[in-house]
């Protein structure tokens, strides 16, 4: 028998492409949302996007799985994505965790009540304890999910708050960066993960993420291994606001731009609340327009703002770091 055609294929952050198979809950996102209380009924607003990355359609696919109906807010118009949250009274949001943010201090900007919005299962981005207790104060309940474009769902957090139990439809080894070794339970090291799904399957794929096993079961019951959740990257691509940034990026846009030495992109703030600054080596660093041609290259080649400081030849540490996460992970 012949496999059945893709139903999608996407975008991915990289950029790499990737089929969605024909099996239902193909992404495998439905168990996560159970666990974070999602149940069938609820009506769920989701601010993933839509357009181009397969990250909009993991949630949706995931939700009405489990029962939910879905509305499609995708990314940006935060007026009316408000305006539809407040007329059509969800009971949970999915997308990232900073956009939620945005959604309820606009919410209370403008005095629009959010009674309905009691759970949200975020991903994408870093989900910090201190975020996580401001929408707790606010009324959200809030949890996370790992998963990446190639893989969907690699693990999810639960009501214990400890770790994120891995996925049963995966395979999930921590390995030490740059090589296949398996390490010891406890020591931090790459997230490799194996899915073997009869549509696209993915062998001892290797995440670029840093985490570790943590000991024994869940509370809740549930029986697969835990993870100790995002630890960081195992090499300098970063992950800024839902989209991964490559060193090879910052070499395109070099290329663009002849009168460009050494650069380093240094991304800064707290989590949820990214910020991205290239700097720049050119002779010229008082060249009219020149910073925001390059703003405009780094928004062209990586979908992301970025804010540019161009600096004297010799300025930036020749230490061969070209992406810096200097953000705070709390």
């Amino acid at each position: 028998m012949g496999l059945k055609p893709a139903r999608k294929v996407f975008q991915s952050p990289g950029p790499i492409y990737e089929p969605e198979g024909a099996a239902a809950d193909y992404w495998r996102f439905g168990r996560a949302l159970f666990a974070a209380g999602f149940r069938a009924g609820d009506l769920v607003h989701n601010s993933f996007s839509y357009h181009l990355t397969p990250g909009a359609w993991m949630m949706d696919n995931g939700a009405q799985a489990i029962g939910c109906t879905v509305f499609p807010g995708g990314v940006g118009n935060t007026e009316l994505q408000l305006q539809a949250i407040s007329e059509l009274r969800p009971d949970a949001y999915t997308g990232t965790p900073s956009f939620l943010r945005i959604l309820v201090e606009k919410a209370a900007e403008s005095g629009v009540a959010l009674p309905t919005l009691k759970k949200a299962l975020v991903s994408g981005e870093a989900f910090p304890p201190s975020l996580r207790d401001w929408l707790r104060e606010r009324g959200i309940e809030g949890y996370q999910a790992y998963a990446t474009a190639d893989v969907g769902t690699i693990a999810y957090e639960t009501t214990a708050r400890q770790g994120l139990v891995v996925d049963e439809g995966v395979i999930v080894e921590i390995v030490r960066p740059g090589t296949g070794d398996v390490l010891p339970d406890g020591e931090v090291g790459e997230v490799v993960v194996t899915v073997l799904g009869a549509d696209y399957p993915m062998v001892r794929f290797g995440t670029g993420d840093l985490s570790a096993v943590l000991a024994g079961r869940c509370p809740t019951g549930r029986s697969n291994v835990r993870i100790k959740g995002w630890m960081g990257r195992a090499d300098q691509t970063a992950k800024v606001r839902g989209m991964f940034v490559h060193p090879s990026q910052v070499a395109e846009v070099l290329k663009r731009h002849a009168e460009l030495g050494r650069a380093r992109l240094v991304v800064a703030g707290e989590m949820a609340n990214d910020r991205m600054t290239l700097r720049v080596e050119t002779a010229n660093p008082g060249t009219t327009g020149l910073a925001e041609a390059v703003a405009g290259s780094v928004r062209d080649v990586t979908k992301l703002r970025c804010d540019v400081e161009l600096v004297a030849p010799g300025s930036l540490p020749n230490d061969g770091k070209v992406i810096e996460d200097a953000r705070k992970y709390v």
